[in-house]
């Protein structure tokens, strides 16, 4: 189970959203709950928030929505395994996230390749430099 130094009955909703690997830094969660991308039990709130086991908590990130109950509190970030036993996913936004993945990836598949988002390779990079160093 997930490791703790010290029991917590309540922890920030940013520093939480860090510790179950939603964000890579703390000051993105804090970013995301200000922008008004999370909301605890149905409202929006602040990174300070402190919540607790058993919270409904929704996160908006990118293009897809996140809604889950709390089970854990844990102040470290851990291992992914670790992290995904502080929430469990409801089965009506596990499906609808599935469904916008499968949704994406088809629309992707139906583009020309020229069309697709990459980064440029070396040639093309050189290129742009020249062109750049040209008009300069």
């Amino acid at each position: 189970m997930v490791c703790r130094l010290a029991e917590v009955s309540e922890i920030r909703i940013d520093k939480w959203l860090w510790a179950a690997r939603f964000f890579k830094t703390r000051s993105l969660a804090a970013d995301a709950v200000n922008g008004g991308k999370v909301h605890v039990n149905g409202q929006r709130c602040k990174p300070g928030k402190d919540i607790k086991v058993g919270d409904v908590v929704t996160v908006t990130k990118d293009q897809y929505t996140w809604e889950i109950q709390v089970t854990d509190l844990n102040k470290q970030r851990r291992p992914a395994k670790e992290a995904a036993l502080l929430y469990q996913e409801n089965e009506a936004s596990s499906a609808k996230r599935q469904e916008q993945i499968a949704l994406h990836k088809q629309q992707q598949a139906f583009l020309h390749p020229s069309e697709r988002e990459r980064k440029p390779n070396k040639k093309q990079r050189r290129q742009i430099h020249r062109f750049k160093q040209d008009a300069g």
